[in-house]
């Protein structure tokens, strides 16, 4: 296997940000085998182009624990479930990358040793080095902290040159695409407007992260087939957030 990126690529090392509603498909909860694969088929086409592949996978899917602490339930508890439940996510595209071929290693915040490794930081770098993809699970490992912000951690840890977020739309919309007939896509936006109009690109401190060293966000659609490696080709519809 060659280790050389491929000269289309835009960016070397990048991390893909996804929620855990993506792995749904159309059901209402959990995890769709179809959806899983069809999203390991667009990350394996990225990693074809010798792109080093770093990825954040939410739990809402199974469990969120903002939803639980709203239903009585003590935040830090239900803030550690939904945690154990990016873990599941994280094994379940684990498997679905290894089936095609692709080496991947699933790395946890919180150390759970005969699931996965547990996250050390030059470890992670090396696997990186070495073409495997790392799946960071667990978020932080703290609660209060959402998988958005623990994505942009994880990108700044690992000098990933950008981050991807995999959304239902292809971009970032002055309002909802799917309410508003006129709503406008931007091409490129700043991360203050992104905070200041609270455009719900990703929360407020994943926001600041990015911004304070720099690191571009690129939000595109998630269901465009192609669509992740289109972007690092240089095509495709996107929106990308810098300073």
């Amino acid at each position: 296997m060659s280790t050389e990126t491929h000269p289309a690529a835009k960016y070397k090392r990048v991390l893909l940000k996804i929620s855990g509603e993506a792995l749904m498909g159309d059901q209402g909860y959990g995890l769709h085998p179809p959806t899983v694969s069809r999203i390991a088929q667009e990350v394996k086409s990225v990693h074809d182009l010798g792109v080093e592949i770093c990825m954040v996978i939410g739990g809402g899917n199974i469990f969120r624990g903002l939803a639980g602490s709203a239903q009585g339930m003590e935040r830090t508890t239900a803030d550690y479930m939904g945690m154990l439940a990016t873990v599941m996510n994280a094994l379940a595209m684990q498997s679905a990358l290894e089936g095609l071929g692709v080496f991947t290693r699933v790395i946890s915040a919180i150390p759970m040793d005969q699931v996965c490794e547990p996250y050390i930081r030059r470890r992670a770098v090396r696997h990186l080095e070495k073409k495997r993809v790392c799946i960071f699970a667990a978020g932080t490992g703290n609660p209060y902290f959402t998988t958005d912000t623990a994505a942009t951690l994880r990108a700044n840890e690992m000098s990933c040159e950008a981050i991807f977020k995999g959304t239902k739309v292809d971009g970032v919309y002055d309002k909802d695409p799917k309410k508003f007939d006129d709503a406008k896509r931007y091409d490129t936006v700043s991360y203050d407007e992104v905070l200041q109009k609270n455009l719900g690109v990703m929360d407020a401190s994943a926001i600041a992260l990015a911004r304070d060293n720099n690191k571009p966000i690129i939000v595109f659609s998630l269901d465009e087939p192609g669509g992740f490696r289109g972007i690092l080709a240089g095509e495709g519809t996107y929106t990308k957030v810098q300073g």
